[in-house]
């Protein structure tokens, strides 16, 4: 059962084409955070040019609390980008395909990038722009 506190992760996929509209939902979620307008939005991530990751095309990451997603998800379906919405749990690769959630056309992932169960990276920087740097509250 899905707890308010929980983490998730979104993943906002764009081409050239796609561009100016991820850009755009790029600046409306980052002035969300920076006016506080949603409380469980904890960062904003920088926009990928390239793959990265098991991301096989440019994106962005959005990293939120279960109790965010009823403010998130509506952004997200409307924005006509595909987006790969997942919790954060202890297992990547579950996080990734059976736990995930499409919005638009899903995507081929490299899944070999991912984590073991139980040693989930993502966890321990979850809140934060770079590894070492202190979460966002």
């Amino acid at each position: 059962m899905k707890q308010p506190t929980d983490p998730y992760h979104a993943h906002i996929y764009f081409d050239a084409d796609s561009h100016p509209v991820a850009q755009g939902l790029h600046q409306d979620l980052a002035e969300m955070l920076a006016q506080g307008r949603l409380a469980d939005l904890l960062l904003v991530g920088k926009m990928h040019d390239r793959g990265i990751g098991p991301h096989p095309k440019p994106q962005f990451e959005v990293q939120f609390r279960a109790a965010a997603l009823p403010s998130l998800l509506p952004l997200l379906q409307g924005c006509g980008l595909t987006v790969l919405l997942h919790p954060l749990t202890d297992d990547d690769l579950a996080d990734h395909t059976t736990l995930a959630q499409w919005i638009g056309e899903p995507l081929v992932l490299d899944l070999s990038v991912l984590d073991p169960p139980g040693h989930n990276q993502g966890l321990a920087r979850f809140g934060q722009l770079q590894f070492g740097q202190a979460p966002r509250n």
